[in-house]
């Protein structure tokens, strides 16, 4: 496995929390799934279809998205928008987060050798 290939898995695990933190946050303005993939990765979050319509679902069940069915076009579009327990849920993800990001921002830094 090459040293890409394995920065790659290490950031693919980085960010798969995140992606849930994003979908949260994002979805306070009501969306369907392929404009927020469309939209997470314009914001630095690259995600996989595959990846993200499962976790709408699930949150979803979790009871953290609401969702409705717009019929009002030729296709019909599930719009999918956070609840207050998501709400809450990204609230209490984004404290964390940003206590997690001081933390590292308080450890060294290693040196990069090339």
């Amino acid at each position: 496995m090459s040293e890409t290939d394995i920065l790659e898995t290490h950031l693919q695990e980085l960010r798969r929390g995140t992606v849930v933190l994003a979908c949260l946050r994002l979805l306070v303005h009501p969306g369907y799934g392929y404009g927020l993939l469309e939209e997470l990765g314009e914001r630095g979050f690259p995600t996989d279809a595959n990846t993200l319509y499962p976790l709408l679902r699930r949150l979803e069940k979790q009871g953290f998205l609401t969702s409705e069915w717009n019929t009002d076009e030729s296709r019909p579009r599930k719009f999918y928008r956070t609840s207050a327990a998501g709400s809450r849920l990204a609230a209490s993800l984004t404290d964390d987060f940003r206590a997690i990001a001081a933390a590292i921002d308080d450890l060294p830094t290693p040196d990069v050798q090339h």
